[in-house]
């Protein structure tokens, strides 16, 4: 039976506002080299350049990157990011656009590189909020990232066991991630793993924390639930995506995850209890896929 649920997630995005010139720049928040995360690129100069090219203004070192991809230009107190021909598109908010004026907040994808538009007289502050919240979420997915997961798991751990609660992991895995990549592309992988990771979010209670573990594998830690309270969530959030419309560019897309599940044990430290959400993980895919296996 054909889902009726529609996976489209749309970032909030402030009303376009005029401020002087100069006082805006584009930030890179999610990028294939860790080395160009943070860097910040100033609009001072009106028009900045795009591409994978050494002539662009901004370069970025990608295939899926044209030579000249696109620009950003000035228009009155306003900015417009303009494609330029490219061959994968660009991207604001997750919608193909030709021409779009940017507001303040506007997530801009080119390629495998995603920069976040920072307008107005708070700049500053926008761009330190926008650099710490690097260091706890994941800028691709828009959910936490591995190293806030693990800073949580040590507290979530140490409460539980102080407290002698439960304390239940998920290690869930997009199923055969790596055949998406290979023949729709890597834009259609980045567009799926997002998709599924706002799915599987939206799920969730409020002290359930979701990450991005690594890869296309999402880890969730669940407070006070025990091992069937996890499978009953895992197995939701499993039916969720399998039964959820996945279009990217008018194709439709197959989409299945399998999870692994396991409840704390005493003694047990981190690596522990990871490893063991993770075995219970690859005997799902053992056993077939888009299915759960819990401990």
């Amino acid at each position: 039976m054909e889902s009726e649920i529609k996976t489209r997630v749309t970032p909030f995005s402030e009303p376009p506002i005029s401020v002087p010139r100069g006082q805006d720049c584009v930030v890179v928040i999610y990028a294939p080299s860790s080395n160009q995360l943070g860097k910040r690129f100033s609009l001072l100069d009106g028009t900045v350049m795009i591409g994978r090219g050494s002539e662009n203004d901004v370069v970025l070192h990608s295939d899926s990157v044209s030579r000249r991809h696109a620009r950003i230009e000035a228009r009155g107190d306003a900015y417009h990011l303009v494609d330029i021909g490219s061959t994968n598109g660009t991207y604001v908010n997750d919608e193909l656009v030709q021409e779009r004026r940017l507001g303040r907040g506007d997530q801009i994808k080119i390629g495998d590189t995603i920069l976040k538009f920072l307008s107005g007289a708070d700049l500053e502050a926008q761009y330190h909020e926008t650099i710490y919240r690097m260091t706890i979420m994941d800028g691709l997915t828009g959910i936490h990232n591995k190293r806030y997961f693990v800073e949580q798991l040590d507290r979530e751990l140490s409460r539980a066991t102080r407290h002698r609660r439960p304390l239940t992991l998920v290690m869930c895995d997009i199923d055969h991630f790596k055949i998406i990549n290979d023949e729709l592309g890597h834009l259609a992988g980045d567009y799926v793993l997002k998709e599924v990771a706002q799915l599987a979010k939206s799920r969730l209670r409020p002290d359930d924390v979701i990450a991005r573990y690594g890869g296309e594998e999402l880890a969730v830690i669940l407070p006070e639930t025990d091992v069937a309270g996890g499978k009953l969530i895992a197995e939701e959030l499993r039916q969720m995506i399998a039964t959820a419309s996945f279009v990217f560019e008018g194709g439709d897309i197959d989409v299945t995850v399998s999870c692994g599940v396991a409840q704390l044990d005493p003694g047990w430290r981190s690596y522990d209890f990871v490893k063991a959400a993770d075995e219970m993980l690859y005997e799902a895919k053992r056993a077939g896929r888009n299915r759960v296996h819990p401990r």
